[in-house]
């Protein structure tokens, strides 16, 4: 269960934008966050050269979900500085290492595989990896000191803006799940703190309205390219759980017209997500 926690975070250059060391104050395990225009300025901070598991985020502007490198080096800031020649999606970088340097290669390369393993299971960020990564042979107190590592390494990205291993889907009951349905489509979903999650196996509208805005028309051309919708029985499916930044955004997705989201999704009992969330 999610327990209170206490993280600290320090901007050694005093912008809330530029560079920040994130840490849970009575954990070993440290976050470096840092822009890719802040690559000469970060090198200064000694945490960014220890041996550690890196993490590489941006978007690429023909895919729906945002992108992630996942790597490891015994000096993070000379492998990120490669991928700064031949990665052009990144935008920011999040080293997470050790306050005092303990970890050995085999550490970080252990928590490069289970860190690939995982993000590819929860689903929310594409890989850019070529390859998965081979689990290294460790002894097994080794492994649960790494994967209790991992858990604040988890906690620390989150806090940074980058849920990569936060499952989507949180125990609800029958009343917060919402349904937008009508002659053409049939979907449920969940409003959370991400978003409004639009539940694997909704159904959706075939076409969209001739009034359909370009927005609506370039979401759902990116969902079937992606096959995170695929045209199952005249109707497009869901084939996983997807994270809408908003309820109207997924309701006009899902409608393949402009509609007002807040209104279109209800639950049980009929009450529309107005009614229940902004009331």
């Amino acid at each position: 269960m999610p327990r209170p926690q206490t993280i600290q975070i320090f901007l050694p250059d005093g912008v809330p934008t530029s560079i920040k060391e994130a840490e849970l104050t009575n954990r070993l395990v440290k976050a470096v966050l840092f822009p890719r225009n802040k690559l000469q300025e970060v090198a200064k901070r000694e945490l960014v050269h220890y041996t550690g598991v890196y993490f590489l985020f941006g978007t690429k502007e023909e895919d729906a979900k945002p992108f992630v490198y996942i790597g490891e080096g015994e000096d993070c800031y000379k492998r990120i500085i490669s991928h700064n020649r031949n990665k052009d999606f990144w935008t920011h970088a999040v080293v997470i290492t050790t306050k005092t340097n303990e970890y050995t290669k085999t550490d970080g390369k252990f928590l490069e595989h289970y860190s690939i393993a995982r993000a590819q299971e929860i689903g929310r960020y594409e890989l850019d990896n070529d390859t998965g990564s081979r689990k290294t042979s460790i002894s097994e107190s080794r492994e649960y000191d790494l994967l209790d590592n991992f858990e604040t390494a988890k906690i620390l990205l989150a806090t940074l803006g980058y849920p990569i291993f936060e499952v989507k889907r949180k125990p609800v009951t029958a009343n917060e799940v919402y349904y937008c349905q009508g002659k053409d489509y049939d979907s449920q979903g969940e409003y959370t703190d991400d978003g409004f999650i639009v539940l694997k196996g909704s159904k959706c509208a075939p076409e969209e309205s001739p009034g359909a805005s370009d927005w609506i028309k370039n979401t759902r051309t990116k969902l079937k390219e992606q096959n995170l919708i695929q045209f199952i029985d005249n109707r497009y499916v869901f084939m996983e759980d997807h994270i809408f930044n908003s309820p109207s955004g997924s309701a006009a997705v899902i409608m393949g017209r402009n509609t007002n989201g807040w209104t279109s999704w209800k639950n049980k009992q009929g009450n529309t997500l107005d009614e229940v969330k902004r009331k």
